[in-house]
């Protein structure tokens, strides 16, 4: 497999990842900012890949721990060699494991948080990957449910569960969701000012009863001009956080 090395976070994080296949990219680098948890906090991400988001999100919260779920061997021992080469290995940790097989099935104490990016699609006739080796990050086999039941399970009351996922989904992660957690807060990413948002990062509390909040969007980029807007461009260089 050949491995590229990359730096996100604006240098602060080295990634390696598979050259081909599923890389980590925006959607990783939004999901780690949206990652509030505070100092002695423990943190889960289902199904962390090569460690994009994971690893940000550690070097953003210095003070918290996370453990990093993924079932691809590759990826997870990828992921580890990363957070070693980060020297984030004492507060990282790499399991290998399943979503679909439940939280229960990890036998870990409940988390202060989790956080995700599930497979965008659920329905193999309704995708056909570019390339098999990204079939595994794009294609949800136990569908968006068993990802939404394993954050709900492995958060304490009161915990944060944090997903980004399609916009066009957000019906479907709210009623997921909604049995067992509330006080939603919901930020829309666009691509531009004047048009719809292609991706929703959802905040929910387990057991929480406060009124859903629909925030302003991040808009990433202005009408002809192919860099990011500079509010986008603070948050993916680590300079600023997508605040709740």
């Amino acid at each position: 497999m050949k491995v590229t090395d990359d730096a996100v976070l604006g240098g602060r994080v080295r990634l390696r990842q598979p050259a081909g296949g599923y890389r980590a990219g925006m959607d990783a680098a939004l999901l780690a900012a949206a990652c509030d948890a505070g100092p002695g906090e423990r943190v889960i991400e289902a199904g962390c890949g090569v460690g994009g988001a994971l690893l940000a999100a550690a070097s953003r919260r210095p003070l918290a721990r996370f453990v990093g779920l993924e079932r691809d061997p590759a990826a997870a021992a990828l992921a580890r060699t990363n957070a070693a080469l980060n020297g984030l290995d004492d507060r990282v940790e790499i399991v290998e494991g399943e979503v679909e097989r439940g939280f229960r099935a990890l036998e870990r104490p409940v988390f202060d948080a989790a956080i995700s990016n599930p497979p965008f699609f659920d329905d193999p006739a309704a995708l056909r990957a570019p390339a098999p080796e990204k079939s595994g990050a794009w294609m949800a086999d136990g569908g968006l449910g068993a990802w939404t039941a394993f954050c709900l399970k492995a958060v304490r009351e009161g915990g944060t569960i944090t997903l980004i996922h399609r916009a066009d989904r957000l019906a479907d992660l709210l009623a997921l969701l909604a049995p067992k957690a509330g006080s939603f807060r919901i930020r829309p990413i666009a691509p531009f000012a004047d048009a719809p948002a292609k991706r929703v990062i959802v905040r929910a509390i387990k057991t929480g009863k406060a009124p859903l909040v629909l925030l302003p969007p991040l808009v990433l980029h202005a009408r002809g001009d192919a860099a990011h807007a500079p509010a986008a461009e603070a948050i993916l260089r680590g300079e600023a956080a997508l605040d709740w």
